[in-house]
């Protein structure tokens, strides 16, 4: 049986600016994005990681990663979607992804640890 394929959007942890976000730090979040690849594989999804960088090619790195092959599940990570200023990119990547990925379900997780829940809230959803 195929699996899942779940692409992984997110920021590259070495370029984000934690200090708004003192609990925070890139190794945290890296752990937290191999616990979750993890947990996915052990789910049954096979999920890669796309790490842009803040913005001058996240959207042509998104895109051509899009195009390697069909995926199910698109993840847009909190980083990105919830840090005021990458609102543009947020929306450019949403864009990205509607236009390389029109039957991808998109989910976002809330940290980088909660990703396989989003990924099974959506993975499989009739709509």
């Amino acid at each position: 049986m195929k699996k899942t394929q779940v692409l992984v959007i997110g920021l590259e942890p070495n370029l984000v600016d934690f200090s708004t976000m003192p609990d925070m730090n890139a190794d945290k979040v890296r752990a937290g994005l191999a616990a979750d690849q993890a947990k996915l594989a052990a789910l049954g999804y096979e999920a890669e990681l796309c790490l842009t960088d803040l913005g001058e090619t996240a959207a042509d790195m998104t895109a051509r990663k899009l195009a390697e092959k069909p995926f199910d599940c698109v993840v847009i990570g909190a980083g990105i979607r919830t840090i005021p200023a990458y609102f543009l990119l947020f929306e450019r990547l949403i864009n990205v992804v509607h236009r390389a990925a029109p039957g991808a379900r998109i989910c976002f997780n809330t940290k980088p640890s909660d990703t396989a829940e989003a990924v099974q809230r959506w993975a499989h959803a009739n709509l």
